[in-house]
């Protein structure tokens, strides 16, 4: 048994951060550490399908259930087995409270329990059930229907529940817009486009299945007066800024619209339905339907059978066979996934097994390259309108999803890509990427310019040998590199799949309420793009990464943390900065990220792990407290490691929670959601986030002893 002294200081704000442990078992974790990291290595190597790659299940909430309940009774199969199948299990996902709610232990979330009492009355379950009377108590509590977002009245009037007149009006003459005007629909986010395009076809034509009596849910609503207000609340509408007040402004555009439909005044209505319809089929090639995501998916079903396509015909049955493609059946109950991970799956799996140990040489690694290799992306997208000299690269996170690749996958997977490089890349190698922009932007590329490493290998010859055989993967990673590089935002950052996608007044709209309708950059991912070019070997001397640090700076919270857009939540975002910014050569001494160090030790908690809620989107006062979990404890962790604090009691301590609350089989229990899809609004349990994630945090405090022996 051996002492771990605490650390303090006085310079700065500092302040002693770990809770005071008297001693620290050292020298049980050393013995525990290596079996530990080779029972995971094993379990994660375990898991991979024949063809390369990973793919976990992708759990959301309820929401995914009951709308695909929904569209069955549109479709006229609101009996059928799947839909019962899909209500089984969430029956099984009600809350305490009576209602459903939108992450593990959560407060009730008012849109999906609506939906939710709905899709179970569909679905034939007695109304004056227990359960029942629980969740139609609940609903009234949290405010009634009259609270549900403007997707949900969308739902709610295709089945003949509210009239069309009480949802917010999408008009597809949007599509029309240049882009040079301020409310064109690519200066929406890409998941809003895929969703706003199909979605005004419904405002278009207004399909309706009516229901039969007994599945009207007046029951629901709080005031006497059993209707829908006609303006939204939302998290995008809770009050408003500068001169002018937008969603007022916007409300009013909402009743002029509906007027001058209501007068048929739509002059360009034929012609904007047909540039939809042509939209969205152009999108469908090289993809698992819109978007490849679950609700874009069904909206196009909806929106393509407003225009008479017929069930039988072969993009509708398309569109259906990928939603039931998101389906897990266990024991006679369906659950839905809102898309898959694989190339997000892969290219974490890829890293922490590197940091294992495992050979880059390994047929798991190269089977693994391989597979990613053949997910980069070839074609323009969406992004390309904006950037047509830029040549197509990077990745997106799908099976098949080639209009829209993402920043985030794109970095993680260079970051992945680096780490089978010859040995040293990064270190004694550097990368040097010729006719690359310079500082951003769309400028004129030549896709035969050359990438070159220059450093250090034992012979001529070996060096000549290994890059020869990196070539495919040394030209997807210039293509990736040139992409990042153009898709740096004015401000410095990177958003997620567009350079400047920051319209704040969009956020307004009336059917804004999902708060996603921008893609502003953010601290998290512009740190890993950092931490993805100093794995390259990539100079960390340019004008793009001057202005990405300046970014980054900025952002830091008043207590010195970092908002986590892509992950919960300051855990994430904080960890990820650390390691992006002390990558790129900012000193670990550093007073600003020495703070931050010491805001991630006082998050420790007793038990020696970290977690933090969801809860923290919507009450900033909650940040890196919860429910401890092993992925956000390893997150802690790689910054930690990263800042160079391996001896710290912190660091020992969370080491040991890791290994004290491994399985047997080197997996570890995690029910908590702590991926974020929108915040306060949508999140997410990416089942291996607790399994790749330890592992990289063990592997990398491992090998960070032996750096220091």
């Amino acid at each position: 048994m051996s002492s771990g002294d605490l650390e303090s200081s006085t310079s700065g704000n500092r302040s002693t951060a770990s809770p005071t442990i008297p001693f620290i078992d050292v020298a049980s974790i050393a013995t525990r550490l290596a079996p530990g990291i080779a029972r995971t290595r094993d379990h994660l190597l375990s898991l991979q399908h024949s063809d390369g790659h990973w793919c976990a299940e992708l759990q959301g909430d309820t929401i995914l259930e009951s709308e695909y309940i929904l569209l069955l009774a549109f479709l006229g199969q609101g009996q059928s087995e799947k839909a019962k199948e899909c209500a089984a299990y969430m029956l099984d996902q009600q809350c305490e409270h009576g209602g459903w709610a939108m992450f593990p232990g959560g407060p009730i979330e008012i849109s999906g329990s609506v939906k939710a009492y709905l899709a179970l009355k569909i679905t034939g379950h007695d109304p004056q059930a227990a359960y029942m009377v629980r969740a139609r108590q609940a609903i009234v509590r949290a405010g009634g229907v009259e609270q549900v977002n403007s997707f949900t009245r969308y739902y709610l009037a295709m089945l003949g529940l509210i009239p069309y007149d009480l949802c917010p009006a999408v008009p597809p003459e949007m599509i029309l817009l240049p882009q040079w005007a301020p409310f064109n629909i690519y200066e929406m986010s890409a998941w809003s486009r895929t969703i706003v395009v199909p979605l005004s076809l419904l405002w278009a034509c207004q399909p309706k299945t009516t229901l039969p009596p007994e599945h009207q849910i007046d029951e629901l609503y709080a005031s006497p007066a059993r209707t829908l207000p006609r303006t939204i609340g939302g998290v995008n509408h809770e009050g408003s800024s500068g001169w002018l007040n937008w969603s007022k402004f916007f409300q009013q555009v909402d009743r002029a619209i509906k007027l001058g439909e209501g007068l048929r005044i739509k002059p360009l209505r034929k012609r904007a339905i047909k540039l939809c319809e042509e939209w969205i089929l152009q999108r469908l090639n090289m993809s698992d339907g819109l978007g490849a995501i679950f609700p874009p998916i069904v909206w196009t079903i909806i929106g393509l059978r407003c225009l008479g396509y017929k069930d039988d015909s072969e993009v509708i049955r398309q569109q259906l066979a990928e939603l039931d493609k998101l389906c897990i059946r266990e024991e006679n109950k369906v659950r839905l996934q809102p898309c898959f991970s694989p190339v997000w799956d892969t290219i974490i799996s890829m890293i922490a097994l590197r940091d294992a140990g495992v050979s880059r040489h390994d047929p798991a690694i190269r089977k693994a390259i391989d597979w990613v290799l053949s997910k980069e992306v070839k074609h323009p997208g969406d992004w390309s309108l904006s950037h047509p000299l830029v040549e197509p690269g990077g990745w997106y996170f799908e099976y098949n999803n080639e209009f829209y690749p993402d920043i985030d996958d794109t970095c993680m997977t260079l970051i992945a890509l680096g780490k089978c490089l010859p040995e040293g890349a990064g270190r004694d190698w550097t990368m040097e990427v010729f006719d690359e922009p310079k500082s951003g932007g769309n400028v004129p590329q030549n896709s035969a310019a050359p990438v070159v490493f220059s450093g250090r290998s034992a012979t001529a010859e070996i060096a000549i040998a290994e890059l020869e055989a990196a070539a495919p993967m040394v030209n997807a990673i210039r293509r990736g590199v040139r992409w990042l590089k153009s898709m740096q935002s004015r401000d410095g950052g990177w958003g997620a799949f567009d350079a400047d996608n920051t319209r704040e007044v969009l956020t307004k709209v009336p059917f804004a309420d999902h708060n996603a309708m921008i893609d502003p950059s953010t601290s998290d991912i512009t740190a890993r793009v950092l931490e993805s070019f100093a794995g390259l070997g990539i100079p960390a001397d340019s004008e793009i990464h001057r202005r990405a640090m300046e970014f980054i700076w900025k952002d830091q919270q008043p207590d010195h943390c970092w908002y986590g857009r892509w992950g919960v939540n300051y855990l994430y975002g904080t960890w990820q900065v650390l390691v992006g910014l002390i990558a790129s050569g900012v000193p670990a001494s550093d007073p600003r990220l020495l703070r931050a160090v010491d805001w991630l030790k006082a998050k420790q908690q007793p038990c020696g792990g970290w977690g933090e809620t969801a809860r923290s989107y919507d009450d900033p006062s909650l940040r890196g407290t919860g429910v401890p979990t092993a992925s956000q404890t390893a997150w802690a962790l790689l910054g930690l490691i990263a800042a160079g604090e391996t001896g710290s009691t912190a660091v020992q301590r969370g080491v040991d929670y890791l290994l004290s609350t491994q399985q047997p089989d080197g997996t570890w229990v995690e029910t908590e959601f702590t991926g974020t899809g929108f915040p306060r609004v949508f999140y997410l349990r990416y089942h291996y986030y607790s399994l790749y994630f330890p592992l990289m945090a063990l592997s990398r405090y491992a090998n960070s002893l032996q750096d220091t022996k």
